[in-house]
């Protein structure tokens, strides 16, 4: 069956003969139309079906109060967490959300950002791509004059509203954790250091090493390893050296630190009692794997809620341009069964 044409104001004005003025004026509930109009022409909008264009109405006020959301990908926990915790507040706010996902592609995220500039969001709300590049584009929404929160992973040079973790005591404290349990060999699953999250990561690692005393092994860093594919891949390699590490820290994702898990299990390694696992994000598989995985809750919804909050804080502000400001997220270590090496 063919799609029926939306019911306009001008279907409804060429109904009842009037101007379509007069029928936006009834609709709008205003004074300036008689009560016997106002009426009539409630009623025949009712009786064609007939629906507002929210959008085109917001538009011409120069708002559409929706709030757009790019990320690198909507199946991860954090990302859809994230998400989850923007729109409770936004909804309460009486927001929408538009949502992206650039998959990883800078190419696409700089799409996604035209298309929600091209739509006038009110606010746009970004954690950039693994292959980011440029910054351009991110400037470009602020030349628009949308307001720009970027999260997790941000351009570092853009001075904008920005929710963060502090990546690098978490990454102190999970080392620090191993140590404890006396793991001395410690091996880094690296992300791509072009973002600030992995940069700050591979910091608190150096770090903790460096406060607990033990020297740096460069074939224990292993670059790049931020994918399942990735991890499996280095972490054979580490494995499979003559003296291999006897802990991983898979600072990257908890899908790394799973293909940590699952390799280490194939080639015989007990965990955790001959390896130590710490992975990042606290997937939900995190707690039925077998052991089940230490790693570093990030608290999403939370980080969600303070950027919706942030927004609406900023936008009630008088002041024409907002001052730059940082919110710290304080991640939490959860200590699970593959790093508990002294109850093993």
């Amino acid at each position: 069956m063919k799609n029926q044409k939306r019911t306009t104001i001008y279907d409804i004005a060429r109904k009842l003969n009037l101007n379509a003025s007069s029928v936006s004026r009834a609709l709008s509930n205003t004074s300036k139309v008689s009560e016997a109009t106002k009426k009539l022409i409630l009623d025949t909008a009712k009786e064609m079906n007939y629906q507002p264009n929210s959008l085109a109405s917001n538009l011409r006020r120069g708002s559409n109060r929706t709030i757009g959301v790019v990320v690198p990908r909507i199946n991860q926990n954090f990302f859809a967490n994230v998400i989850a915790g923007l729109e409770e507040i936004t909804y309460e706010n009486g927001y929408n959300l538009v949502i992206c996902q650039s998959n990883e592609s800078y190419e696409r995220e700089v799409e996604c950002v035209n298309t929600l500039i091209n739509q006038q969001v009110n606010c746009i709300v970004i954690s950039v791509t693994a292959d980011f590049k440029e910054d351009a584009h991110i400037r470009n929404i602020q030349k628009h004059g949308i307001q720009l929160i970027q999260f997790d992973r941000v351009a570092d040079e853009v001075d904008t509203l920005k929710v963060v973790n502090d990546n690098k005591q978490s990454s102190i404290e999970a080392i620090s954790h191993l140590i404890s349990q006396g793991y001395k060999r410690i091996a880094l699953l690296e992300g791509p250091q072009n973002l600030n999250i992995f940069r700050q990561r591979k910091e608190g690692y150096l770090e903790a090493l460096a406060i607990h005393g033990i020297e740096t092994d460069p074939l224990l860093m292993k670059k790049n390893a931020w994918t399942k594919e990735l991890s499996v891949e280095a972490t054979r390699e580490l494995l499979s050296l003559s003296n291999p590490p006897d802990a991983i820290f898979a600072s990257t994702s908890d899908f790394s630190a799973l293909g940590v898990l699952e390799v280490a299990t194939k080639m015989g390694f007990s965990v955790p009692k001959q390896l130590g696992i710490c992975g990042y994000s606290n997937e939900a598989f995190t707690e039925i794997t077998s052991p089940s995985i230490t790693t570093i809750d990030q608290h999403s919804i939370k980080m969600g809620n303070a950027i919706a909050r942030l927004y609406f804080k900023e936008a009630k502000s008088e002041a024409e341009f907002s001052v730059p400001k940082i919110i710290n997220i304080k991640p939490e270590l959860i200590i699970r069964a593959s790093s508990l090496k002294d109850k093993s």
